[in-house]
């Protein structure tokens, strides 16, 4: 066999390990998957506050929620939608990061915010009454920008941008 023919083999050879390695991440949910990122707004006493979410819509989704992560960047979160409208719990299992859990009503009003939540924590956060969607987002958010109960959200789950 030539060398050429054998240099063409071992580089086919290498594209095909590297596509293997790459169905494999996708196959077992790796953070190789591109996630999908829609824009909030809450409308609060200080203006509008616009925040760039990802979806958690399947219940694959919203288990994992933002488990694993090392960080999450002021303006983004993670957005579950729990339709029908439901008592919703929450918890910090596997999350190394503290967050503001915001839980909303099918209306779009903010029911009730749990602050500072605690990182790798297995207590039960609850919405305290029924909630349609709960929006992650990093903690000290809601005091930054001085986000209340009661404050209306923006987004298509809602009925509204």
């Amino acid at each position: 066999m030539s060398s050429d023919r054998k240099a063409a083999r071992s580089v086919a050879r290498g594209f095909l390990a590297a596509v293997l390695v790459i169905v494999g991440f996708a196959i077992a949910g790796s953070p190789l998957r591109a996630a999908s990122f829609q824009p909030l707004e809450i409308v609060t006493k200080n203006g509008v506050q616009v925040f760039s979410v990802e979806m958690a819509t399947t219940e694959e989704e919203k288990q994992t929620g933002l488990m694993y992560r090392k960080e999450l960047a002021d303006g983004k979160g993670m957005l579950f939608d729990f339709n029908p409208e439901q008592e919703v719990s929450m918890w910090m299992k596997n999350t190394y990061v503290s967050l503001d859990m915001i839980f909303i009503r099918s209306d779009g009003r903010i029911l009730r915010i749990a602050e500072n939540t605690e990182p790798l924590s297995t207590k039960i956060i609850s919405s305290k009454g029924p909630a349609r969607a709960v929006l992650e987002v990093v903690a000290g958010t809601a005091q930054k920008y001085g986000i209340r109960p009661g404050d209306r959200v923006g987004h298509p789950l809602f009925g509204s941008k």
